[in-house]
């Protein structure tokens, strides 16, 4: 109803993913609130990726997105063995670490991947992106607009349109 009062989502933070069935019961999770799935690429030896990490995850736990619908987030071990035995890497088209892609509705959102170090580091521009991704509410494409976006992994989703 439209006197009804919006009731605002709070970002759900995972714990780091290690192993296959964990990162897909995470997007599986986030596709069900329809709600996107931030996750950062890192490895264990990256020394940008222990300043982002920390970083993104204080953004998320003051509540950046959440005003825009909220977002779910998790760390990727890259070299994980199980992440790598797995071929998430590959499949995902990760080449460089610290790596942050989107996921909305389960599908990568390569077209707003962000792989730039200084970028990652920076405070205002995380919060931007995180505010961009958390408008998609699952409706693919950048900011919750249109079906597509452009990237190979949507292309059903612009087909057949959105899904409500």
């Amino acid at each position: 109803f439209s006197t009804s009062r919006k009731l605002s989502a709070k970002n759900q933070i995972f714990a780091s993913v290690r192993n296959l069935d964990q990162f897909h019961t995470y997007q599986l999770l986030s596709s069900t609130s329809r709600t996107p799935l931030l996750t950062l690429w890192t490895t264990s030896w990256c020394p940008t990726c222990r300043t982002v990490s920390p970083l993104l995850q204080s953004l998320l736990e003051s509540g950046v997105g959440e005003a825009e619908g909220s977002v779910s987030y998790c760390a990727v071990e890259y070299d994980a063995p199980d992440v790598m035995e797995a071929g998430l890497g590959l499949t995902y088209m990760i080449n460089s670490i610290p790596t942050l892609l989107s996921f909305d509705a389960q599908e990568a959102q390569v077209e707003t991947k962000v792989t730039n170090g200084k970028q990652l580091s920076d405070r205002k521009f995380l919060e931007e992106w995180i505010r961009n991704e958390a408008r998609r509410h699952g409706n693919r494409g950048g900011g919750g607009g249109g079906g597509g976006g452009g990237s190979p992994f949507s292309v059903f989703g612009s087909l057949f349109g959105k899904s409500r």
